[in-house]
């Protein structure tokens, strides 16, 4: 019993550890726009997204509900498998944080619980309806439906202002914008919170039910919201500076309507998946609408290379992580020496990617640097659109000339000047 005690202890804190890079992993949903317009600065922007992911965990549980009682089934799941799955995701989103790719934490995790539930007792351990429909079928269509929306918003933006021409009504509206482009990143942050907060409440309510200190089918008890809401919030105060130069400036240059757009169609998308139970990614939300905010401008660039770089990353999430979850389950069912194992390979692991990292950091005094995106080509799409755009309406110059040559004149005829029009 002793044991089971330390080692659901040690899960817990794990769990937390795990809340904890998903804050600093995913600040850049709700703050990227938000920093690289330059709307708020970066230390404010962290600071009012932690106090809003604080707020949003205790808003709702429907999405921990379907973690600790959905995914995978809690009949015979043994304690160990949680801790492994937790070690998968966290030393996938360190890895992708390094790499400054804003790949999905709920999929890490999902990844992680399914590779070491499988290597603990089979496929038959998965709910294979409830991971197609509440997990791979959102994590398809949010970020087409919040790319979309984001589009669609951004033209009509354009479109409404198109015939402002006063400079103290343009500035007005750029303040305008600014302030919503803030509110609508309190939005996204406080949808954040609600969504992926529930994630580790969720995880954590798992262990309790497999140590046998919950009955299935339990909520998540106010000391376990409480926790989850300040790993995360402390995370994201923190700040994820690599991720948010990726979705800020690598990604494509967002002016303050774009930004606008963007937050505000990821947060209701966040906000209404939340609500119905559906754990999808806040990141894939926040990346389409980004991407959609700027295809929506005219004239915008977006850079597809590093679009393609994010797409891989968020296809091999789940896989990667259910190896490496997988990998540790096989360790901890062999006993105490394969839990100190793999708990010593989860920090050595997190450890040498920190010393990696410092070798070019990146922190809110650089995070809207741009020497590494400002050479990247636009890509095939962006270059298309850019192509068949209408060319600008204006007079001509006063002073355009062309100088056309004369017909060819006989060879002794050198007194014929050249025509000028």
């Amino acid at each position: 019993m002793e044991h089971i005690t330390l080692l659901l202890a040690i899960v817990v804190v794990t769990a937390l550890v795990f809340d904890f890079t998903n804050g600093f992993h995913d600040t850049a949903n709700a703050m990227a726009t938000t920093i690289s317009t330059g709307a708020l600065k970066p230390k404010t922007a962290v600071a009012m997204s932690a106090v809003l992911n604080l707020i949003g965990a205790f808003l709702s549980v429907e999405v921990a509900k379907t973690i600790s009682g959905g995914i995978v089934n809690e009949n015979g799941l043994r304690t160990e498998v949680i801790f492994a799955a937790l070690v998968g995701a966290i030393l996938w989103n360190l890895l992708t944080w390094l790499v400054g790719l804003p790949s999905s934490s709920s999929h890490a995790l999902f990844g992680g619980l399914i590779g070491a539930a499988v290597m603990s007792a089979g496929w038959s351990s998965i709910n294979g309806g409830t991971v197609v429909t509440k997990v791979l079928l959102p994590a398809i269509a949010a970020p087409l439906v919040a790319g979309l929306a984001a589009m669609l918003a951004t033209k009509l933006t354009y479109r409404i202002n198109r015939n402002v021409t006063d400079p103290n009504q343009l500035k007005s509206t750029a303040k305008g914008y600014r302030a919503g482009q803030i509110a609508s990143a309190g939005l996204v942050s406080l949808a954040h919170g609600t969504n992926d907060a529930q994630k580790t409440m969720g995880i954590i309510t798992l262990a309790l039910v497999t140590g046998g200190v919950l009955a299935p089918g339990s909520n998540p008890p106010m000391w376990v919201i409480v926790s989850a809401g300040v790993a995360i919030a402390l995370g994201t105060y923190l700040g994820g500076w690599r991720i948010i130069r990726t979705m800020g400036k690598g990604l494509t240059d967002l002016q303050p309507p774009q930004g606008f757009a963007a937050q505000t169609s990821a947060a209701t998308v966040i906000l209404a998946s939340s609500h119905l139970g559906f754990s999808l990614s806040t990141t894939q939300s926040c990346s389409g609408a980004v991407m959609g905010a700027g295809l929506g401008r005219k004239g915008g660039v977006v850079r597809w290379s590093t679009a393609t770089r994010m797409f891989v990353a968020w296809g091999l999430t789940l896989p990667a992580a259910g190896l490496v979850g997988a990998g540790a389950e096989f360790l901890t069912k062999q006993g105490p020496w394969g839990i100190t194992a793999t708990a010593i390979l989860l920090v050595g692991g997190s450890f040498a990617i920190w010393v990696a990292s410092r070798r070019q950091p990146v922190d809110h005094t650089n995070v809207n640097d741009t020497e590494d995106t400002a050479d990247e080509p636009q890509g095939v799409v962006t270059t298309a659109m850019a192509a068949v755009a209408v060319p600008p309406i204006g007079p001509p110059a006063s002073d355009l000339s062309t100088t056309i040559p004369a017909p060819a004149s006989a060879p002794d005829d050198t007194t014929r000047p050249a025509a000028t029009v």
